[in-house]
């Protein structure tokens, strides 16, 4: 006998099928003539059909570094929100006998749980800098928070270790001049404190910067020379000028208060000056001075060979602090801390709002140079595409709409849009203060509502007078563009 012939899988193959016409049906193929006497043909593999492979995004890796910073930002908070709750709690622990914040009341308790929050926000931004759903939060939602708390952080960054270098070189530290004064805080609090601000600053800049680097690279690589001519750029020389001269007054203020004057100083701060003081107004010159420098070479693209992330850096650390720390010291006016508010002179309250204008003008600029500047990479990138009329979507029940416009996407941009807004009117409400206490006397200026609504009645035609002007008109129009969903038809950048 024949020894039977297997298959890969060790089964007997079946006969071929007889056909009527004297053909075989091949189970392996279509019908065709074979001799009845030979074998049937060997099966064969159909061909495998090969797919291109998938493109997929590698996947998100955090980095020994990274977590390593992102703990170092967390654990750096601890000592400030436990100490903030032990004193919420009603322990007196760093305050020693006749501190004014035993005297604090309800605006020491919501100052004490609005920076608590504020020191929560770190750990926000740690994970999100470090997460991969980080990488899909909004820019405006990161950079804003960011910016903030680099100008909130950078001051006591540089001018701390800079006052513990001056202590050592023989000067009087916290202790005023002629003696006499309250202590604040024992001194171990603001080494604590103060520390872990510094911590939280170094991790958190080293995050972004890794971040930013990765995500937006690409919108400041090469050098001041090789940027684009913009089609704005009388508009945005001209806001780096108004900015310039805008900062030249807290600038002096600044100046004269480190060189040891008192011109626009109330009596108890010139008292309690010490070298801490003289330090922390250096500082604040030189980051007015930095913030001028930055804006300005990006407005007139000075220093051909100088990278352009370096004017960007000046003008992004010189605006935070200027308008954050303007804004931190306003609160602090407004809010009417340790009688404040009776105290404080006018020309302090002017320069505040003068530095807090010069902030925001540089960081607008920088927002639409970088605005720009994506638009330009996505259109260069992208090819053009046909439009295409999109399908009607099923009208909604009238609930659903009045949920959505208030709560949607497009408007959470418009009331960031209004949020923004109100802070750059901040501003020219200060100077309108100015104005009804010099015609009012200055008694009880900020809790007189009659006043408060004088000041916003001089403050609005300021600011809509401002609008007009061919250097804010590109700037405030592409923010409502891209808040409001404004069209392009309706609102245009000149005329």
């Amino acid at each position: 006998m024949t020894a039977n012939r297997r298959t890969d899988h060790g089964a007997l193959p079946r006969p071929p099928a007889p056909s009527p016409h004297g053909r075989t049906t091949s189970p392996y193929g279509p019908e065709r003539s074979v001799d009845r006497g030979s074998s049937p043909p060997l099966r064969t593999e159909p061909p495998l059909r090969t797919e291109p492979p998938l493109r997929t995004e590698p996947p998100f890796r955090t980095g020994r570094a990274r977590a390593v910073l992102r703990a170092v930002a967390i654990a750096s908070c601890v000592p400030y929100i436990t100490l903030k709750a032990a004193w919420a709690a009603g322990s007196r622990a760093g305050i020693p006998e006749g501190s004014p914040l035993l005297d604090g009341g309800t605006p020491l308790a919501v100052g004490n749980a609005a920076t608590v929050l504020m020191d929560g926000a770190v750990v926000a931004l740690a994970l999100l800098l470090t997460r991969p759903w980080g990488r899909r939060v909004p820019a405006w939602l990161l950079v804003l928070p960011m910016w903030v708390a680099s100008g909130l952080l950078l001051p006591i960054m540089t001018a701390y270790p800079l006052q513990l270098a001056v202590r050592l070189l023989g000067g009087d530290g916290g202790r005023p001049a002629g003696g006499g004064a309250e202590p604040f805080l024992e001194p171990w609090v603001f080494g604590v404190v103060y520390g872990g601000f510094i911590l939280q600053g170094l991790t958190l800049g080293a995050l972004f910067t890794l971040y930013a680097g990765e995500r937006w690279g690409a919108l400041w690589r090469g050098r001041l020379r090789d940027l684009p001519e913009s089609p704005t750029a009388p508009a945005l020389r001209a806001t780096a000028v108004a900015a310039a001269v805008f900062a030249q007054i807290p600038l002096a203020a600044h100046l004269l208060w480190a060189a040891g004057s008192t011109a626009g100083l109330d009596a108890g701060t010139a008292a309690a000056r010490t070298s801490d003081f003289h330090v922390l107004e250096a500082v604040n010159a030189v980051f007015a001075v930095c913030a001028v420098t930055g804006v300005l070479l990006l407005a007139f693209r000075r220093g051909g060979r100088l990278p352009s992330r370096v004017p960007l850096a000046l003008a992004w650390a010189g605006s935070a602090q200027t308008a954050c720390w303007g804004g931190w010291l306003t609160l602090a006016v407004l809010a009417g801390a340790g009688d404040a508010t009776d105290r404080t002179p006018q020309a302090t309250v002017v320069i505040y709002a003068v530095q807090m204008l010069a902030g925001a003008l540089v960081v607008t600029l920088g927002a639409h140079f970088f605005a720009e500047r994506s638009a330009a990479l996505a259109s260069s990138s992208v090819p053009p595409r046909r439009a295409v009329e999109a399908p009607r979507a099923p009208r909604e029940p009238g609930a659903m709409r009045t949920v959505r416009a208030l709560f949607g996407k497009r408007a959470r941009l418009r009331w960031l849009h209004l949020i923004m807004g109100g802070a750059l009117l901040m501003p020219y409400f200060l100077v309108g203060t100015v104005l009804v206490g010099l015609a009012g006397g200055g008694q009880q200026l900020f809790s007189s509502v009659p006043a408060q609504l004088g000041a916003f009645g001089l403050a609005l035609p300021m600011a809509a007078v401002t609008g007009l002007f061919a250097l804010v008109r590109p700037l405030c129009v592409a923010a409502a563009r891209a808040l409001c969903g404004v069209p392009t038809a309706v609102l245009k950048p000149t005329g």
